[in-house]
């Protein structure tokens, strides 16, 4: 390994020439990105590199530094990249490098005073040292985090408390002679969560008496540690509190989350030098939305590298002058044509993915396909194959879309901007009207143009086609916002699959 000085330049060297020891074509900012990693370890300097691309294009711009460097790095990972690092990728770059630098993950006991190695962790390992002042992990190692477009996702999901089914039973357990005060209390909750009208998302605020039954409860048991926590939540602007519900079961979860990360996150990112990696983070080069959203203040570098024009590209078909999708007509054309483009595409593009939030659409959907093609129509379902149809919503497609195979056709029904029907939704929305911020372009904006790259980034690798039936993009303020975050594509006017490279125009 190589003292700081030498690295930038001897990551360059082997990077380039393992990539032509590989012979085949990667990605093209490889050695660019690795450079920037190399200079954030030699100057301890924070950056945030936007890559445009999935981990598996660009995870060996980073893992190169990595090895060749002679300083502890930490690597905050998910665990399904976790588990493929040091499986498959390191092993391989350290044969191929000859070196043997220490790797450590957060099931092992690591000694800091003399570590010299890469730790993996995943995000919740991390956050909770840094969250939980726990102390384990020294302040002064270089941390790179990457698919960091979801840290304030993490973030929420690793702070959100949970009272579930069990838990009522072991409070009755623990506290038997107060059985009849909590019984009371569940009963009360039971029978006034489930009462409410049902909905697709299948959850709901807390209205005013259930907090206060649920705060009765909380003082009342003020040592237990899971109400103690609840407590909190109580008169708390930044907090929501919510609730899961299982008709079908008649069981509910409530759930207390917070509705801003910046200040919580603030402290533990400001006083590190950290490098943040992923595909989409932010419209903007600087990332003005992002960095506000987990309260990131310190000077950084930030970069953001854009698809190839020619080898990157996506096929995008925009079927002009359909109705808007709140409207009463769309819903039947919409399922017209996505039946025509399936059943014209389905011998030469598999799989095919259908993206539809709409309940009873997606149902409809489903059994017009099903009629035709059996078996092979899956509906929000993880065990799919190259020969499947997946219907789904951006809900499911966005917790499941790294497990399953990249479709060749995608098929869009409407632009993925958060509903406001969505209980959850309209409360964030509120928490930015009392903050005095321009809600739609601060959260429904940016959380949209993210989850359309995310879904479309994997079809930039095969060149597949990318339908959007939303007419939205054609007809409102932002739709050119939503067109220039699908940059570079090809736009189609109609779907010739036997003359696609002819009938193609690249903006």
């Amino acid at each position: 390994m190589l003292p700081m000085t030498l690295l930038e330049a001897e990551v360059h060297i082997s990077l380039r020439e393992f990539l032509r020891h590989q012979g085949q074509p990667l990605w093209d900012h490889h050695l660019t990105m690795a450079r920037l990693v190399s200079r954030a370890l030699r100057l301890d300097r924070s950056a945030l590199i936007q890559t445009g691309s999935t981990f598996s294009r660009y995870g060996l711009s980073y893992l190169m530094p990595c090895l060749l460097s002679d300083r502890p790095i930490l690597l905050v990972v998910p665990s399904n990249i976790q588990q493929k690092l040091i499986e498959e990728d390191i092993p391989y770059l350290q044969r191929w490098l000859n070196t043997n630098k220490a790797i450590a993950t957060q099931k092992q006991s690591v000694n800091f005073t003399t570590f010299k190695g890469l730790l993996l962790l995943s995000p919740d390992v991390w956050l909770g040292d840094h969250l939980n002042n726990q102390g384990q992990l020294p302040d002064d190692i270089l941390t790179l985090i990457d698919q960091a477009d979801y840290l304030e996702e993490w973030t929420k999901d690793y702070l959100t408390l949970t009272i579930s089914p069990d838990d009522w039973q072991q409070l009755q357990q623990q506290y038997s002679s107060s059985g009849n005060l909590i019984q009371e209390v569940k009963l009360f909750l039971e029978k006034s969560i489930l009462s409410r009208p049902n909905n697709p998302y299948q959850c709901c605020l807390l209205d005013h008496e259930e907090i206060e039954s649920l705060a009765h409860l909380c003082d009342t048991f003020a040592h237990h540690p899971l109400l103690q926590n609840f407590t909190q939540s109580f008169d708390n602007n930044n907090k929501l509190l919510w609730a899961t519900i299982n008709q079908e079961e008649k069981t509910f979860f409530i759930h207390s989350s917070p509705l801003d990360v910046s200040a919580i996150l603030s402290p533990h990112l400001d006083n590190s030098t950290i490098v943040l990696m992923g595909g989409f983070i932010d419209s903007q080069k600087m990332a003005p939305i992002y960095r506000q959203n987990i309260g990131l203040n310190q000077d950084i570098l930030c970069l953001k590298f854009f698809p190839h024009r020619q080898n990157e590209l996506i096929n995008l078909y925009i079927r002009g002058r359909l109705p808007m999708p709140n409207t009463p007509e769309f819903h039947k054309i919409l399922i017209e044509e996505v039946k025509k483009l399936v059943f014209s595409c389905y011998q030469s593009l598999k799989p095919i993915t259908i993206i539809v939030d709409d309940v009873p659409t997606k149902a409809q959907v489903a059994t017009f396909l099903a009629a035709e093609f059996g078996s092979k129509v899956k509906v929000e379902n993880t065990t799919i194959d190259e020969q499947s149809i997946l219907i789904s919503g951006w809900k499911f497609w966005h917790q499941n879309q790294g497990k399953l195979p990249n479709p060749q056709l995608l098929i869009i029904a409407t632009l993925p901007i958060p509903s406001l029907e969505n209980p959850l939704v309209a409360a964030q929305v509120n928490y930015y009207k009392r903050q005095h911020k321009d809600w739609f372009r601060f959260y429904l904006l940016p959380t949209a143009l993210t989850e359309i790259q995310r879904a479309v980034m994997p079809l930039r690798e095969s060149q597949g086609i990318v339908a959007l039936l939303d007419n939205r993009v054609n007809y409102r303020s932002y739709g050119s916002l939503i067109l220039s975050a699908l940059e570079p594509y090809a736009k189609l006017d109609y779907i010739d699959l036997n003359l696609l490279e002819q009938n193609t125009k690249t903006y």
